[in-house]
C-alpha cells in the first residue's frame, strides 16, 4: 500500500474495500463522499469487494482513503482498505459502474437479513407513501440479503428479486443519490412486487389488502396459518388461543417444546417477560432474534400450552413488514395482540419454503399466506439467552449467518460438517470461518439435502474450493458418512467431539493454542476414543490434541435412545450404580410400570443394550426424574430445561449434595455421581421439594467443576477454563460454573458468537483438522 500524497497537484488511486460492503449501501456512501471531496472516478461491486477509482487534489484522494472505511455505513462491517497508485485520466465526474463478475482473487462477505429499519417502517404507516401497508417495503438499510443472494457480486441480476422489473418511480429512488434507496437492489412497491397472497386449501386465492385482513380474522377466529417469511415459512396462531394452540402443538407432532411468540413491541412484551436492559437491546436490535427471558407469573394473555414446564418465554419482535402488518398497524381493527410463530415445518424437517409449502404443510395450516419473491436459501430464526450480561448463541441462524468468525491462525481450504444434531457446517480458508445457518436434524431426508444445498451455496459465496473435510469421528453419524461419500479423494479428518467442542470455544476467543486450556464438556452424547459415550469430559487440551483430565464415572445406558427419551429409566440406571434400592416411594419408580421396571432389572443385570456413559445431560435427566419434574421426554433436553426451571423457582434453603472425586493414580480421574444420587433419593422420599433438590443438585455440580479444576491447576499449571457443551445453555450452570472458577483466579473462555451445542462444532472441526494436517505436513 503506497500512502497517500501531500496536496497540491493531481493523483488517482485504486481503492479497495473488503468485508460486508455489498447490500449495505455502499456504494452509495462512496458516490456521496467522493463528490463530497469533489473527486472524480467510480465505483463498482465485484466478488472481491468494493473497487473504487478515485481522482483529483492528492490531498483530497488521501482524505477519501482516510475516511472511507471508518464512516462506513451502519449495517456495513469493514475488514480491510487498501490502496495503488493509478494512471491520471482527466475524470472529473463520480458514477456508479456496473458490477464486475471477473475480479482478483479473494471474496467479499455476504451480509445477514435484517430487520425492517425505522424509515421504512415509518413509511409502511404514512397514508400519503406510495409504499403505505406495502408488505416488502425496504432500502439500503434494512430487509433481505442472504436467503435471497444467488451469486457475487451483489446486484438485483444475481438475487431472487431479478424477475421483479422496477417501475419509473422506483427506478428514479434507485438512480438518485440524495434517495436512500439509491443503488438499493432490493427496491419494490406495490407497482412493481413482489406481491402478497392468501391462498386456501381448494387453490382459492385473495390478493393484497384483502389477502391480509382475511389472514387476520382467520387467526382471530383460532386457524394456524402458514406465513411465508424472508427464510421460510412459519405456521402462526393466537397464542392466546389455548384451542389454537393446542391445535398446532398437535399437528405439528411438537410434545411441550415451548412455541416461541412474536409481540407488536417492547410495550407489548413487558407484561410476558421480565426484561432487563440487555434482553431488550437484544429484542430491538437488527438481527431480532428469538430471546430466551425469563416468563412472569400468570401471564393471562397467553395460552397455557405456549410453554408449558419453561421457566422462560422465547419472544420476538416483527422483523418483516409483513409480520407489522400481521400484527396490526394503527387504526387497524382489534386482533391477536402475540401470534405463535413457530418453524414452518414438521418436527425433524428442515424448513419449508416456496411452493414446496403448499404440499408439505397440507395437514398443518388452514391457509397459506404468501408471496412472489422467491427464497434462495432456507434460514431459520436465531435463538439466544442473556448470560452474564452478553448473549449466548442457543441458535446462530438469521440475522447472523452468513457472517465469519475470524481465525486466530491461517487454516487450509476446509469443509466441516458438524454433528447429526442442530447440524451447522463450516466452510473456512485463511483466517476465516463462515458458519453456515442452522440446518437441522441429520436424520431426516430432506435435512440432508438442505444440507448439500448449503455446503454448495457457501463455497460458492466464499470462492473457498475445500481440500479437506473434517467431520465427527462417530462411524455412525450421518454428516460423517456424508463426508466419506463425497470427500472425491480429499483427505477427511476425524476429531474427537468433545475436543471439537473445546476447540470451538477457543476458536471463538481467538486463542492461539500455543498453551493448554482446561476444557469443560458437558453434553448428553460424543463417541468416546474407547467407544463408550462420552459426555462430562475435563480435557487438558489444545488444537493439535487433548489428554482426558477426568470424567464422570460411567454407568449404564439403557437401551441407547430409549434411555434418552425416557429419563426415569436413567434415573432407575443411576440409582442401581450407586447402589441406592428402587424404592416404591421415588418418583421415578412410581412413574415406570411393573413390567418397565422388571425390564430394567433385567438389562442392567445382564448389560444388555446397556452401553457406558459419562454423560453430564443423562445425569441431569436422572435428576430430574428422582426429583419427580421429567419422567418422559417429548424432546431434546427436556429433561434438563425443566430441572433448571425448579432450580430457578426454588427458595434458598441452603444444603448442596456432593460427587466423589477422585484424583489418585494417573489420568483421568473421575467423578462419582453416587453420593449425589443417594442424597437426591432420601431428600425425594423425605418429601423435599423438587425445586431444592435441583438447586443442590446445581451446586453440587458447581462445587465438583471448580474442585477439579483447582486440582489439574495443581498438576499442569494452567489457568484457563472454557466451558462448552449442550449442558451450559443452562443459565445457572453458566453462570454459577464461571462465577465460581473466576473467584480462583481462572481465565473462563465462554461462548458469545457461537451455540455451546452441537451446532458449534463445525468451527472445532476446522481447528482441530487444520492443526492435523500441519501436524502431517510436518512429520
Amino acid at each position: 500500500m503506497t500512502a497517500p500524497e501531500p496536496g497540491g497537484h493531481r493523483i488517482r488511486r485504486q481503492v479497495v474495500v473488503t468485508g460486508v460492503v455489498q447490500g449495505v449501501g455502499f456504494r452509495p456512501y462512496v458516490y456521496a463522499l467522493a463528490r463530497g471531496l469533489g473527486l472524480g472516478g467510480s465505483v463498482a461491486n465485484t466478488p472481491a469487494g468494493v473497487i473504487t477509482d478515485v481522482e483529483g487534489d492528492a490531498a483530497a484522494v488521501g482524505e477519501f482513503c482516510r475516511r472511507v472505511g471508518r464512516e462506513a455505513p451502519a449495517l456495513a462491517t469493514v475488514t480491510g482498505v487498501s490502496w495503488s497508485p493509478e494512471q491520471v485520466r482527466g475524470m472529473r465526474e463520480f458514477r456508479i459502474r456496473s458490477s464486475e463478475s471477473q475480479t482478483p482473487s479473494g471474496r467479499t462477505l455476504v451480509p445477514p437479513d435484517v430487520a425492517t429499519c425505522d424509515d421504512c417502517l415509518a413509511e409502511l404507516r404514512d397514508r400519503a407513501s406510495r409504499r403505505y401497508r406495502h408488505p416488502f417495503v425496504t432500502c439500503t438499510n434494512c430487509g433481505p440479503r442472504f436467503t435471497i443472494i444467488k451469486d457475487l457480486p451483489y446486484d438485483r441480476a444475481t438475487t431472487t428479486m431479478a424477475a421483479f422489473a422496477m417501475c419509473p418511480d422506483c427506478a428514479r429512488e434507485y438512480a438518485d443519490p440524495a434517495d436512500r434507496r439509491f443503488h438499493a437492489e432490493t427496491i419494490c412497491c406495490p407497482a412493481c412486487g413482489p406481491r402478497l397472497s392468501l391462498v386456501h386449501p381448494d387453490g382459492r386465492a385473495e390478493p393484497g389488502d384483502q389477502a391480509l385482513a382475511s389472514a387476520r380474522g382467520l387467526i382471530a377466529a383460532g386457524a394456524v396459518l402458514a406465513v411465508k417469511g424472508l427464510g421460510g415459512y412459519h405456521l402462526a396462531c393466537d397464542a392466546a388461543n389455548e384451542a389454537a394452540v393446542t391445535l398446532l402443538r398437535k399437528r405439528k407432532r411438537r410434545g411441550d417444546r415451548p412455541f416461541a411468540v412474536m409481540v407488536a413491541d417492547l410495550s407489548a412484551a413487558g407484561p410476558l417477560a421480565a426484561l432487563n436492559a440487555e434482553e431488550r437491546a437484544a429484542l430491538r436490535g437488527r438481527q431480532r432474534p428469538v430471546v430466551l427471558a425469563e416468563r412472569r407469573a400468570g401471564q393471562p394473555a397467553l395460552a397455557a400450552s405456549v410453554a408449558p414446564g419453561s421457566a422462560d418465554l422465547g419472544l420476538m419482535l416483527p422483523y418483516t413488514p409483513l409480520h407489522h402488518l400481521l400484527l396490526g398497524l394503527p387504526g387497524d381493527p382489534p386482533g391477536p395482540q402475540a401470534l405463535v410463530m413457530t418453524s414452518g415445518n414438521r418436527s425433524g424437517e428442515p424448513l419449508a419454503i416456496d411452493d414446496e409449502a403448499r404440499q408439505r404443510l397440507a395437514d398443518l395450516a388452514d391457509a397459506w399466506l404468501t408471496h412472489d419473491r422467491p427464497i434462495h436459501l432456507a434460514c431459520d430464526d436465531s435463538v439466544v439467552r442473556i448470560v452474564d450480561r452478553a448473549e449466548l448463541p442457543v441458535r446462530r441462524s438469521r440475522g447472523y449467518a452468513p457472517l465469519p468468525v475470524d481465525l486466530p491462525f491461517d487454516v487450509p481450504p476446509t469443509l466441516a460438517v458438524g454433528g447429526d444434531l442442530k447440524n451447522t457446517l463450516c466452510v473456512a480458508g485463511s483466517r476465516r470461518a463462515w458458519l453456515s445457518q442452522h440446518i437441522g436434524d441429520m436424520d431426516d431426508f430432506r435435512t440432508q439435502q438442505a444440507f448439500e444445498t448449503a455446503a454448495a451455496h457457501f463455497e460458492a459465496l466464499t470462492g473457498i474450493r475445500p481440500e479437506y473435510l473434517a467431520a465427527d469421528r462417530h462411524p455412525g453419524y450421518r454428516s460423517s458418512r456424508w463426508a466419506a461419500a463425497n470427500a472425491a479423494g480429499r483427505p477427511v479428518r476425524h476429531v474427537q467431539h468433545h475436543h471439537a467442542h473445546v476447540a470451538s470455544t477457543m476458536a471463538e476467543h481467538s486463542h492461539e493454542g500455543t498453551r493448554r486450556v482446561l476444557g469443560i464438556a458437558f453434553d448428553g452424547t460424543g463417541y468416546g476414543d474407547d467407544g463408550a459415550v462420552w459426555g462430562g469430559e475435563f480435557l487438558l487440551a489444545d488444537y493439535g490434541g487433548y489428554t482426558r483430565a477426568a470424567h464422570l464415572r460411567y454407568v449404564p445406558l439403557p437401551g441407547g435412545d430409549a434411555g434418552v427419551r425416557n429419563p426415569c429409566r436413567m434415573a432407575l440406571s443411576h440409582l442401581r450404580a450407586a447402589g441406592v434400592a428402587w424404592d416404591a416411594g421415588l418418583p421415578c419408580v412410581q412413574a415406570c410400570s411393573r413390567d418397565e421396571l422388571r425390564l430394567l432389572d433385567a438389562q442392567l443385570a445382564s448389560g444388555t443394550r446397556c452401553a457406558p456413559t459419562s454423560s453430564m445431560g443423562r445425569l441431569l435427566d436422572a435428576v430430574s426424574s428422582i426429583a419427580g419434574v421429567c419422567h418422559r421426554v417429548g424432546y431434546e433436553a427436556q429433561a434438563a430445561a425443566e430441572l433448571e426451571a425448579a432450580a430457578r423457582s426454588a427458595r434458598d434453603e441452603g444444603g448442596s449434595y456432593a460427587f466423589a472425586v477422585r484424583t489418585d493414580g494417573c489420568l483421568p480421574w473421575s467423578l462419582d455421581a453416587a453420593p449425589l444420587i443417594a442424597a437426591a433419593a432420601a431428600d425425594a422420599l423425605a418429601g423435599i421439594p423438587a425445586p431444592v433438590i435441583a438447586v443442590r443438585f446445581h451446586r453440587a455440580v458447581v462445587s465438583a467443576v471448580a474442585d477439579v479444576a483447582t486440582r489439574v491447576r495443581e498438576v499442569a499449571g494452567l489457568s484457563e477454563v472454557t466451558l462448552s457443551g449442550g449442558v451450559f445453555v443452562n443459565v445457572l450452570l453458566s453462570t454459577w460454573c464461571a462465577r465460581e472458577l473466576a473467584a480462583r483466579g481462572f481465565t473462563v473462555l465462554r461462548h458469545h458468537r457461537v451455540p455451546p451445542t452441537d451446532a458449534g462444532l463445525a468451527l472445532g472441526q476446522v481447528a482441530v483438522a487444520a492443526r492435523q494436517e500441519e501436524g502431517e505436513r510436518c512429520a
